[in-house]
């Protein structure tokens, strides 16, 4: 009866709730956007071992956000964070263009998964304040996201994390299309 309740309070303008995986290279910024949505300000982060669980508001949305290290030898556990993700938030590092065939790697192994198959995929461009950083319209054809992502709901925002820059457009981009 609860989950009625709960359906019901969404159709007439309840909060919906939405599950984020966030995932992404180590150092690509990934706990830096997380901190930014939950304070609002610049806040220096360590390294994630394992992961971070963050409950986000935006405009009438409770983002749930699993934030999960992007280590080497942590990237074999992500599959495990897969059940129930309704969108993916992929964020990369665009002023290290010598990982971008790394993240591209790492990327396709995720969307190849039947169990993200149908999800709506956010990609954060991030760092664009770093000199020679790639553009979205670059990560677009370097990661081939318009044949890996066919018939997806799928954007590439870019941002700042350290500012906020293009973080909240992205967020309200995932609020209209998950």
């Amino acid at each position: 009866m609860g989950n009625f309740f709960g359906r019901l309070s969404r159709v007439f303008g309840g909060s919906k709730e939405i599950r984020l995986l966030m995932l992404g290279l180590d150092g690509a910024g990934k706990t830096t956007i997380l901190c930014y949505l939950k304070s609002g300000i610049f806040t220096l982060v360590v390294p994630t071992v394992g992961f971070n669980v963050e409950s986000v508001s935006f405009k009438h949305v409770r983002f749930d956000i699993w934030d999960v290290g992007g280590q080497s030898h942590i990237r074999p556990l992500w599959r495990h964070y897969f059940t129930g993700a309704q969108a993916l938030v992929f964020v990369i590092d665009s002023g290290a263009p010598d990982r971008i065939l790394e993240a591209k790697e790492e990327f396709l192994r995720i969307v190849n998964d039947p169990e993200m198959a149908n999800i709506s995929v956010l990609l954060y461009a991030n760092k664009q304040d770093v000199t020679n950083s790639q553009t979205p319209k670059e990560i677009t054809e370097t990661l081939q996201l318009t044949k890996c992502l066919k018939g997806r709901k799928w954007m590439v925002q870019p941002c700042v994390a350290k500012t906020g820059e293009g973080v909240e457009e992205g967020m309200r981009w995932l609020k209209e299309n998950v």
